[in-house]
């Protein structure tokens, strides 16, 4: 009964309506609508820290990282080796192993350029959106295409604008653009919190994640808060469907 409603949904997904690239389309739009502000954020700091318009987007051409690029840039501003650089944005960047290890079963049918391109693509916000569709209909390589071309177009070209304003703007984070990273998070993961149970693995996560922060381990308080709520996700789980009637 599953496998057929799972079918159906797929077909009314990728029916005449909503062919697999436009499908791949319309569900980047949310994530469109957070790059604009981050991408142009990160454009303004990256220029601020010495960059110049062509080499921040460069950054955002072959890194596609959000986050590391924060990072570097911020690392770049304060005298960072690029030995430093590349160590810690590797570390903050590991959580992308277990990002890839959870998309191994929806893709076992789409071709190696396919997967190819989709390691490139996964980011925060692609992971997002798609785990939630991959979960009730197989993707198709259209789909997937069409989800991570246009969140990758629209981070590059809201970069480029923010690198190219940056010297107009002066100080960014007098505008809260500092503040656009852990917004877009925040932003990501509410409509992800559908239950109780997925509520309590966001506080938990949440309170690993500073506390980790806040100690030694600092650089790895993403991927050991991800380990360990998962875990504790899985278990409580677990025991409630055992104890539900």
């Amino acid at each position: 009964m599953r496998a057929e409603t799972r079918i159906i949904h797929c077909h009314m997904q990728t029916g005449p309506r909503y062919p697999a690239f436009l499908l791949g389309v319309k569900s980047a739009v949310p994530i469109v609508i957070g790059y604009i502000p981050l991408g142009f954020a990160y454009g303004v700091l990256a220029r601020q820290a010495g960059l110049s318009v062509m080499k921040a987007t460069a950054m955002s051409l072959a890194v596609y990282a959000g986050s590391a690029q924060f990072i570097a840039v911020e690392m770049l501003a304060n005298g960072g080796t690029a030995a430093a650089i590349v160590s810690t944005t590797l570390l903050v960047n590991l959580r992308h192993l277990l990002f890839s290890a959870s998309l191994v079963p929806y893709f076992r049918r789409l071709s190696s350029l396919a997967l190819a391109f989709l390691s490139f693509g996964i980011t925060d916000e692609t992971y997002a959106v798609g785990i939630g569709q991959y979960s009730s209909c197989e993707p198709q390589g259209l789909q997937v295409f069409g989800l991570h071309l246009v969140a990758y177009l629209s981070w590059v070209m809201s970069s480029f604008t923010g690198a190219a304003a940056g010297a107009l703007i002066g100080d960014g984070s007098k505008l809260g653009l500092d503040f656009a990273l852990p917004a877009m998070f925040i932003a990501l993961v509410i409509p992800q919190i559908k239950n109780g149970t997925a509520l309590f693995v966001a506080i938990i996560s949440g309170l690993i994640a500073v506390g980790f922060a806040l100690s030694d381990w600092s650089a790895w308080s993403v991927i050991l808060a991800t380990l360990i709520s998962a875990t504790v996700g899985v278990l409580v789980e677990q025991w409630t469907g055992r104890h539900l009637p």
